[in-house]
């Protein structure tokens, strides 16, 4: 099951696949994939669009 981020409003979900629209902000939405930004799985897949999380 993959995270998904809302790119409009920022709502995350678990999902295996995005929804059409946004159960949060009820907007036709691009999802992105932030299922792995985490400092244990850096590089691994996830959605360039979004920043890791390297601090």
């Amino acid at each position: 099951m993959a995270k998904w981020r809302c790119g409009n409003c920022g709502y995350e979900l678990d999902a295996d696949s995005p929804p059409d629209k946004c159960p949060a902000c009820g907007q036709n939405c691009d999802f992105l994939d932030s299922t792995c930004y985490t400092p244990d799985c850096a590089g691994q897949g996830g959605d360039p669009r979004i920043g890791t999380k390297r601090d």
